[in-house]
């Protein structure tokens, strides 16, 4: 009898402060989504770290016959073959380094014409005017500085780059979003919290009589206030469950049929599956217990009971 006085009083107060539980829902919903958006990113993040991290290189890029008369680091001449010769004998020494390939003017003119072949520039190019270079593999990327020391101002080399640099730059880019999507999912919560509040009081406030009637037949404190945190704690799962859906229809639709199909994307490894799933205990959770919570000390100051 009494679980199903609670249920009914549930119904009454979602009912009588409709509007107030339709804002509820919809801020619930709208700072959760972010919520599980901005764990996702940052999943998204750490699994393209790990993905490119070992695929990137560092290039040491040789001197040729224009950069001789052009670049102050080939100031005395383009690299000899003495000089390539002990730059590979020197990287085969080094403990850092897991692999070494060489690139030739030819072969760089290729790679050239394959990636940039429509570009007006490359029509002007000639195998000659290309670099030659040394792409290293590093057993761990994070060593690039101690290759950039070694070679860097040496002899024939025109210059020493870490492609984990521009990397670098993207994830930067990345992660500065992801934090102005937690800052926004912050001012959310704080929406809907206040909402949860007032929602809360005015259901109280609506239900005085009632509420002193009980305390006149001594009913407990939880009894009285039961009600009132279990419409809270309804409002935010509801919420809760269009933030899962929320994310759900975005990871079908924006990465399964958008992203993961386009040709420009497909080198890029993109979440799976499994990492929304695990988010959605969470999300839900949180919906249930961030509401309830509030609930309660809201009416432990406005609910004399």
């Amino acid at each position: 009898m009494r679980a199903q006085f609670v249920l009914s009083e549930i119904g009454v107060g979602l009912r009588r402060n409709l509007t107030m539980t339709f804002a509820v829902i919809v801020s619930v919903a709208l700072s959760l989504a972010l919520f599980g958006g901005s764990l996702l990113m940052s999943d998204q993040v750490n699994t393209m770290k790990g993905y490119w991290y070992d695929k990137v290189n560092v290039s040491i890029f040789l001197c040729n016959k224009s950069d001789a008369e052009s670049d102050p680091n080939c100031a005395k001449g383009a690299v000899t073959d003495d000089q390539k010769k002990q730059i590979k004998a020197d990287l085969d020494k080094m403990d850092v380094v897991q692999t070494v390939t060489y690139e030739s003017q030819d072969q760089a003119y290729k790679h050239y014409k394959e990636q940039f072949g429509d570009s007006p520039l490359a029509s002007s190019l000639t195998p000659d005017q290309m670099q030659e270079s040394y792409r290293i593999k590093l057993k761990d990327p994070q060593k690039y500085q101690v290759i950039a020391t070694a070679f860097d101002g040496r002899d024939g080399v025109q210059s020493v780059q870490d492609q984990k640099g521009i990397l670098d730059n993207l994830f930067g880019l990345l992660n500065g979003m992801n934090w102005a999507a937690r800052a926004v999912m912050a001012l959310m919560l704080v929406v809907a919290l206040m909402l949860i509040v007032n929602t809360v009081r005015v259901s109280a406030f609506s239900r005085r009589r009632e509420t002193g009637i009980m305390r006149l037949v001594g009913a407990s404190g939880f009894y009285i206030q039961a009600p009132f945190i279990m419409e809270a704690a309804v409002a935010g799962l509801i919420g809760g469950t269009l933030a899962c859906a929320f994310l759900l229809v975005a990871r079908y639709f924006i990465i399964d049929h958008g992203l993961a199909l386009s040709e420009k994307l497909n080198l890029i490894n993109f979440i799976g599956w499994d990492a929304v799933l695990t988010k959605l205990p969470l999300i839900l959770a949180t919906s249930l217990l961030m509401p309830a919570l509030a609930a309660f000390f809201a009416l432990r100051k406005y609910l004399k009971v």
